[in-house]
């Protein structure tokens, strides 16, 4: 799914996501673009292209494996991959929190703050440059948030703030230890909202 976020924007994503976009490249790339490329090489070989629908449909779909490897590689290359279990103050809301919240109705919603790319509004996870994302920001436990929604404008209260729990700093190729986070990053480190 194609992002809103500005290509020159900062494209937060966490490690996990990051390998879904990777995943994704090198099987468009490595798998599903050669097999194509055959059967268009194949259909070129029968003659008329004009009427051979293995050559237009195959073409066709070379165009769109094309479109599609070039935005991931774009993506990935503007990625600044945020392990959210290296988070230092866990007492806010940065990128990577998972937060319940609790609206004007009471009742409690479980979100998890990701890059935009792996944004996924029925599994709960909320992508960083989302209204509800952008309000909560630096938010702590207690604290309401008044957010502008196509539905109207609602207020959350924050009930409790979590984030992954901390693991091998070597299991993770984008890290070294301690040293995850950019510190120029407003996605990790206490901004005003």
């Amino acid at each position: 799914m194609p992002s809103i976020v500005p290509m020159d924007a900062p494209n937060y994503i966490t490690p996990a996501g990051y390998t879904v976009l990777r995943a994704e490249y090198d099987q468009l790339l490595g798998e599903e673009r050669p097999r194509i490329v055959d059967v268009v090489s194949w259909a070129a070989g029968n003659g008329d292209r004009s009427e051979n629908g293995d050559y237009i449909y195959g073409r066709k779909r070379l165009r769109e494996i094309d479109r599609r490897l070039g935005w991931l590689s774009r993506r990935m290359k503007a990625a600044k991959v945020i392990d959210p279990a290296a988070q230092i103050d866990r007492s806010r809301v940065f990128f990577g929190a998972t937060v319940t919240l609790i609206d004007d109705d009471h009742a409690e919603r479980i979100v998890t703050l990701v890059g935009d790319d792996e944004a996924d509004a029925g599994a709960g996870m909320i992508g960083w440059s989302a209204p509800l994302a952008r309000a909560l920001r630096g938010a702590g436990i207690g604290d309401t948030r008044r957010v502008t929604l196509p539905a109207g404008t609602r207020d959350y209260e924050v009930l409790a703030i979590s984030y992954p729990v901390w693991r091998d700093p070597e299991a993770s190729p984008f890290s070294t230890g301690a040293a995850r986070f950019a510190p120029e990053c407003s996605a990790c480190i206490p901004h005003p909202c």
